[in-house]
This record gives C-alpha cells, structure tokens and sequence, in this order.
C-alpha cells in the first residue's frame, strides 16, 4: 500500500482512492452525499489558474471542490 497524500496534492490527470476525510462538519456531510466516500475512486480533472477549485470526477460526475475542503481529504494514488 503506498502512503496517502492529499487530495489537493494530486497531480493533474492522476487518479486516486480517497482513505480517509473528516467524520465531522456540514461541509463534509454534504461530500459523502455527493459520493466522496472511502474506497471511491477520483481522477484530478483540471484546477482554476489560480489552484482553486479543483475539479474532480468520481462514480460517472464531476464535482468541483475548493481547494481548503480537498486538503482534508486523504487519498492513495492508484496505479
């Protein structure tokens, strides 16, 4: 298993499994809605100009993050 890094790390293009994300917080409740759930797989769309937000896709969608919601969100690039 390789180490986990976060998901505002992940390059461009990469793919990854998300691990683990914080249990608590309205933002939070509101990604597990959507599908950001551990043991889904995200791929690293693009970024704005500036590194925020990213656009990730995950179970057929894409959805947009900021950049301060992904950096608590632990991922482990895949293969």
């Amino acid at each position: 298993m390789s180490a986990t890094i976060k998901l505002s790390e992940l390059p461009v293009g990469a793919s990854a499994v998300v691990r683990e994300y914080p249990k608590t917080g309205s933002a939070f409740v509101r990604l597990r809605e959507m599908g950001l759930l551990t043991g889904t797989r995200v791929t690293l769309i693009r970024t704005a100009p500036l590194g925020d937000p990213l656009e990730i896709k995950l179970r057929g969608y894409n959805l947009t993050l900021r950049k301060s919601e992904a950096e608590h969100v632990l991922v482990e690039p895949a293969a």
